[in-house]
């Protein structure tokens, strides 16, 4: 076990050196650090009149962090192996005493500090958010590793596509693809799996009273037809979503009116949200519907996150595995074209 771990770090500090020699890193991070003052000092000036401001400009930073994350990480880990292997340091690497596994999970581990240390970087701002009021410990601790899971997955895939592909350009638009097909693709698919399944629905003409606006009933006149969507149905499909996951899985907090204090809330909010039933019978009826606060729907609604996090992992670990399977030499059979060294 000891030799296993000794071969990861060799792998992970080599990775590591290599990533922070140049210019680039650094002007990265500092493009980093400026839009992150940026987006600190306008959400600030915006949640001014709010009860609790430092809770949302908390989450504010988080996600920006997870986005700007999402963005950068595939294309520094997309081409860890494959890039190697053009540039004829991956057989010079495979017949040393280094494993195919210590390879590619030290090639992983690389890549998910170089993603953490966005999360670092961003660390001054979300102090300033937690003593700016507002934000709860609890929040502050699951959201952390939520993100820090998050940021993992994405350099999984990276680093395992760049194993599974031959070209790096390939493999780096590939994990691009696949992380967009979890953050935007999923949100899609909600929006064109509930209008899909709508339901027709006859609405009645109701009677109301001149004077006082009272509905009387549903008078003689015919009806019209009308389309509800049902996203009820298709709101699993939000549950692999990285922001989805993070919000859902964070602790939600209420102000006095029963409305979620930041944005993990009001997008837990929405998603709960989306897996209430219609009541289709309230178009044609005089009854008074009656709306929940979120804090009801969210209470009497189920969590999903869990489910959604074990799909990335599912993802994330296949991709490292297929990776391993892939990368092992000697190869019995390479693709046409490959270079050995």
């Amino acid at each position: 076990m000891t030799g296993f771990l000794g071969g990861l770090w060799v792998v992970n500090s080599i990775e590591l050196r290599q990533r922070v020699r140049g210019v680039a890193w650094y002007v990265l991070l500092g493009v980093f650090v400026a839009l992150m003052l940026l987006v600190t000092f306008l959400t600030t000036l915006s949640l001014s009149y709010s009860q609790d401001p430092g809770a949302g400009l908390y989450s504010t930073i988080i996600y920006f962090v997870l986005l700007l994350g999402t963005l950068v990480t595939p294309a520094l880990s997309g081409n860890a192996i494959n890039g190697d292997r053009d540039n004829g340091t991956l057989a010079t690497t495979q017949v040393t005493l280094i494993s195919t596994p210590q390879l590619v999970i030290g090639k992983f581990l690389a890549a998910w500090i170089t993603a953490l240390a966005f999360l670092l970087a961003a660390l001054p701002f979300l102090i300033f958010s937690f003593v700016l009021g507002g934000a709860n410990t609890d929040t502050v601790v699951t959201s952390l590793l939520m993100l820090a899971v998050e940021l993992g997955v994405v350099a999984a895939i990276g680093v395992g596509l760049s194993g599974v592909l031959r070209r790096p350009l390939f493999s780096i638009v590939v994990t691009y693809l696949v992380i967009a097909l979890l953050s935007i693709g999923t949100l899609i698919g909600f929006a064109l799996g509930g209008l899909a399944v709508q339901d027709r629905v006859t609405v009645a003409q109701l009677e109301y009273d001149p004077e006082t606006g009272q509905c009387l009933g549903v008078n003689d006149g015919p009806g019209y037809e009308m389309s509800v969507p049902r996203f009820d149905r298709v709101w699993w499909l939000l549950a692999a979503n990285p922001y989805v996951v993070v919000a859902d899985a964070v602790p939600t907090h209420y102000d006095s009116y029963g409305n979620p204090t930041d944005l993990f809330g009001s997008l837990k909010f929405g998603v709960r949200s989306a897996q209430r039933v219609p009541d289709l019978s309230a178009y044609s009826s005089c009854d008074q519907v009656d709306y929940p606060t979120p804090r009801e729907i969210i209470d009497s609604s189920v969590p999903g996150w869990f489910v959604g996090l074990g799909i990335d992992l599912a993802l994330a670990i296949a991709a490292l595995w297929a990776a391993i399977a892939l990368t092992h030499a000697p190869s019995r059979r390479l693709a046409p074209g490959s270079r050995v060294a």
